[in-house]
């Protein structure tokens, strides 16, 4: 269901949106910004593909936030569920049976894959990397955590050190047992690989060389996205990800999918993992998806031979909030809705006949798109000042008065776009309409007109 309002906003909606700007401002600390170098938009108002600015202007979400909202805004059966619960039972301590908890749990159980049939639940997406790593360690007695270059595993001290990103370096004291990677990329290849036959193998052999050098006895973990999304959306060539779990089962060390932007739909399956083939990790973290973030909640779901290690061995952590009945009761009804309205097969069926045919044309008309490449509803455009030699649009780490243009003129034009460094990412809700599609399409190619402005040779 992808109902939208079309009543404009109100006066009353602009006034309150504009003294919510003017106490944000004056209060509200912003994550990953300078604070007086920002003028961040307000929303005041959102429902099914569509968000409304404080200016009015109605905005076409490409961006699903943080690539969170699969399920879209206001969805009316996640609302509902969470006005019942809150009549019910609004909240309960963790050590308490709720059964909106024992729901959501058995639901996550049924869709992962393999024998992942006990969940723990978090807030988010960095504590579930938090303690999916701290359960790797206490199963395996080992420390070092492997993670690749180019990847996000969250913000919080441990998450931000295995992430891969520059923004893991202001925090990184070189005390967190990290070891990083370069996983495959074959666009922008470590390996100088020519075909995605090379780079998967050449990226195997520089995993397992790592692992030799440091030493394997030290590893307690891997931690992979299964498709990297922040970083890129670099979808794993045939082959990869079946590589990692073959080398984590040869030295012993756990493998620990991180599906908290992947999976719940986004790239066009259950969980990005399974387009690996028959690959089972032994730990599956998730957040984002799991109820479209109505609720915050997170978690890890755990393999029967890791949760074997806690049988009578009390596990050292846990968090106040750990199953929340309002979060979870958002969770059973988003599944629910998932499932009832086929927004996976949906996403799926507009990778393989909007979205990828769509961006391959754009990246033919347009020369500053360097690589167009996803799955499902899960896309990136590359875009480059020189198609040769594949100068980014905006340098790696940072943003560019070029892209800062680029993403004025989207939402001039009714586009939320999700943008990052020299990226555009094509990552609308789950249920988002074939026109709804093509049409941020269509105002995507208007913008790359002016991206092409910016192209030397």
């Amino acid at each position: 269901m992808n109902t939208t309002t079309e009543s404009a906003v109100t006066e009353a909606e602009l006034a309150a949106g504009r003294r919510a700007y003017e106490l944000d401002r004056k209060h509200v600390f912003h994550s990953w910004s300078a604070q007086k170098q920002i003028k961040p938009m307000t929303v005041t108002r959102a429902e099914g593909s569509y968000v409304w600015d404080g200016e009015g202007r109605k905005l076409l979400d490409f961006s699903s936030q943080l690539v969170n909202t699969n399920i879209g805004h206001q969805h009316p059966k996640v609302v509902a569920a969470i006005q019942e619960q809150a009549g019910k039972l609004c909240t309960i301590a963790p050590q308490y049976v709720n059964d909106a908890r024992s729901e959501a749990a058995r639901l996550v159980s049924e869709l992962t894959p393999g024998n992942l049939d006990t969940v723990f639940f978090t807030n988010g997406g960095a504590d579930a990397v938090e303690h999916a790593v701290r359960m790797a360690r206490l199963h395996t007695g080992r420390y070092k955590v492997l993670s690749a270059y180019r990847s996000y595993h969250g913000g919080t001290a441990l998450a931000v050190n295995v992430t891969g990103d520059p923004r893991r370096i202001p925090n990184d004291y070189g005390t967190a047992g990290t070891v990083h990677f370069h996983a495959p990329f074959l666009y922008r290849s470590q390996f100088h690989a020519t075909t995605e036959e090379e780079e998967c193998r050449r990226a195997l052999d520089h995993l397992e060389q790592i692992i030799q050098l440091e030493g394997p006895s030290a590893f307690a973990a891997v931690v992979l996205e299964s498709i990297p999304g922040t970083a890129g959306i670099m979808v794993p060539p045939p082959g990869y990800l079946a590589g990692v779990r073959e080398l984590t089962r040869r030295y012993g060390i756990m493998f620990i999918a991180d599906e908290v932007m992947a999976g719940f739909g986004r790239s066009g399956k259950w969980f990005a993992v399974e387009h690996g083939g028959d690959v089972m990790p032994d730990l599956l973290t998730f957040a984002k998806g799991i109820n479209s973030g109505y609720v915050p909640l997170g978690g890890v779901a755990i393999s029967d031979e890791i949760a074997a290690t806690f049988a009578d061995r009390a596990y050292p952590g846990g968090l106040t909030y750990s199953g929340h009945p309002l979060a979870c009761a958002a969770a059973v009804a988003t599944i629910g809705a998932m499932r009832e309205e086929g927004m996976v097969e949906n996403a799926a069926r507009l990778g393989d006949t909007v979205f990828g045919p769509g961006l391959a044309d754009l990246a033919a008309k347009h020369p500053s798109v360097g690589e167009v490449r996803g799955t499902g509803a899960f896309w990136a455009v590359e875009l480059v000042k020189n198609p040769e030699t594949r100068e980014p649009l905006a340098p790696y780490g940072a943003s560019s008065p070029e892209m800062n243009t680029l993403i004025a003129a989207c939402k001039d034009r009714g586009l939320l776009p999700f943008a990052n460094f020299n990226r555009i990412h094509v990552v609308p809700p789950l249920n988002v309409t074939d026109d709804q599609a093509r049409t941020g399409l269509g105002i995507l190619d208007d913008v790359l007109g002016i991206a092409d402005s910016f192209v030397t040779a």
